[in-house]
């Protein structure tokens, strides 16, 4: 878990490379936002938004944006895994047979993603998993089916993107995400 001085030290850095915040999230905002969309911010995400908001374009705003919007930003991820199977023949073998139809092979698609680990926008297409509920979670670059790692924890994730220094003990490999990880090579 990420301590109140770790956090600050990482916005502080974040502010040096031109990122604007605003007062962080409060509870019932982040209750709002986990009410609204389904799923639980991990600890070490939600004392970094409760510290403070990044509000730089490109950065999901959950205190402002539209609903719309941010639906847009968490449903990224899978919007590509279908752009792929429709327009680049992609089908995972633990679906069974594909269908012939592009229809009945979104239908499957969509019902079997429905069950995985639901990823959280952090920046662009930079994806933290909701599960398990737990702070040290990686955080993925997930654009269509090109999925890699961008940091093994939410410190080394911002540490790569930014340049800036990492004032945490990142963990040295991430830890495995149900579905997600399977994707790395």
């Amino acid at each position: 878990m990420l301590t109140a001085a770790t956090i600050q030290r990482l916005i502080d850095s974040l502010t040096s490379k031109g990122i604007l915040f605003e007062v962080g999230l409060t509870d019932a905002e982040i209750n709002r936002v986990q009410l609204t969309f389904g799923f639980q911010f991990p600890p070490d995400l939600r004392q970094f938004l409760q510290a403070a908001l990044p509000v730089s374009p490109r950065f999901p705003n959950w205190r402002s944006a539209s609903e719309e919007k941010l639906w847009e930003q968490i449903n990224f991820a899978l919007d590509g895994l279908y752009f792929d199977i429709e327009h680049n023949n992609l089908w995972l073998d633990e679906w069974g047979t594909q269908p012939d139809t592009l229809a009945e092979s979104l239908a499957i698609a969509r019902r079997e993603l429905a069950t995985v680990p639901r990823l959280i926008p952090v920046y662009i297409h930079r994806f933290i998993p909701s599960e398990p509920p737990e702070a040290g979670n990686p955080v993925f670059s997930v654009h269509q089916s090109d999925i890699i790692i961008y940091g093994n924890d939410l410190a080394a994730y911002l540490s790569a993107e930014f340049g800036i220094p990492n004032p945490s003990t990142s963990p040295e490999t991430p830890r495995a995400i149900r579905f997600w990880s399977e994707w790395l090579v």
